[in-house]
């Protein structure tokens, strides 16, 4: 089955905690994993940007939420044991999710959303369309890292789009200097200078530009690369392979703001030669990764508890 969202995931917690002991965050996230009887490929999916798996993320997340509550308690860090409240609310038989609505009836997590409301509302007045008003309303299935994942993905398709549109209107000569700073930017050679050469003249036999694969220059790599909207076919990698032989060189990158044909990369994957294809995708992508074309407008930093640092004596 699919990974259950963290409200899911409350009231079967909240059971395994009524046998009155105090339980770890690693055992009641394998037991939570256990009891949805998740695969071990989605035990060990992870969120894109943390090293923390989803079921042990969202029942992070739902332990929160039993303790905003007040039906659990972490008397120890990093452990987890049911209140009386939580024992008198099991005896009503509850069932279904424990969605923000259900714990709205806790006088501690209703304690909890006001605060944050008006710790949202100053925020919102001091920064321009402030979503700290929104943490506690939006999505009640995600938890607070995935919503910020989703904005980060939403953030970043724009970008990739933004990118591909940029480089589709850019003079042709550049787009091949753009392609070999990325190539720098990415380790091969050593400087611009000492790693790049573009080919300026026109007709070059399928060439647009040569970089070394290292600084002393030992092996060479050619490099097409085309502002293209149509996507690219065999015909177009048949003749790209055939300059290359040409050159005598066994190694090419053809790079496009497009996309390739199956046909294209079947070709590529019988061939002899090294060739690599770089869609447009990828491009925008590589070049978000080794900030080529683009610049950090903002960052944000999203700390936790270090128990390390509590620990020492």
């Amino acid at each position: 089955m699919a990974i259950p969202k963290y409200d899911e995931i409350m009231l079967p917690l909240l059971k395994v905690l009524s046998d009155g002991q105090s339980h770890t965050k690693r055992e009641v996230a394998e037991k939570m994993a256990e009891h949805f009887g998740l695969t071990p490929e989605e035990r060990e999916q992870m969120l894109p940007s943390t090293r923390a798996t989803y079921i042990k993320h969202r029942t992070g997340w739902a332990a929160f939420g039993l303790r905003k509550a007040g039906l659990a308690t972490n008397p120890v860090e990093g452990t987890l044991e049911i209140t009386d409240e939580g024992r008198k609310f099991l005896a009503t038989n509850p069932s279904g999710r424990l969605t923000r609505a259900v714990l709205m009836q806790f006088e501690p997590y209703r304690q909890f959303v006001a605060v944050m409301k008006e710790r949202g509302t100053a925020a919102a007045k001091t920064r321009a369309g402030g979503i700290a008003e929104q943490t506690v309303s939006n999505d009640e299935e995600a938890t607070p890292e995935e919503r910020i994942e989703g904005a980060f993905t939403e953030l970043r398709e724009t970008l990739i789009a933004d990118l591909l549109s940029k480089l589709g209107t850019t003079d042709p000569f550049r787009f091949e200097q753009v392609v070999l700073d990325l190539l720098v930017a990415m380790g091969y050679g050593g400087s611009r200078k000492e790693a790049a050469a573009v080919t300026q003249k026109t007709g070059d036999h399928g060439i647009d530009g040569v970089i070394n694969e290292d600084r002393l220059g030992l092996d060479v790599i050619y490099i097409q690369a085309k502002r293209w909207k149509a996507n690219v076919g065999r015909p177009e990698i048949q003749s790209f392979v055939g300059a290359l032989a040409g050159k005598k060189a066994n190694k090419g990158i053809f790079i496009t703001t497009s996309e390739f044909h199956e046909n294209a990369t079947d070709y590529v994957d019988g061939l002899n030669h090294k060739v690599i294809l770089i869609g447009g995708r990828r491009l925008a992508e590589l070049m978000i990764e080794h900030a080529i074309g683009v610049a950090e407008e903002h960052a944000y930093s999203v700390k936790k508890i270090d128990s390390d640092y509590f620990d020492e004596r």
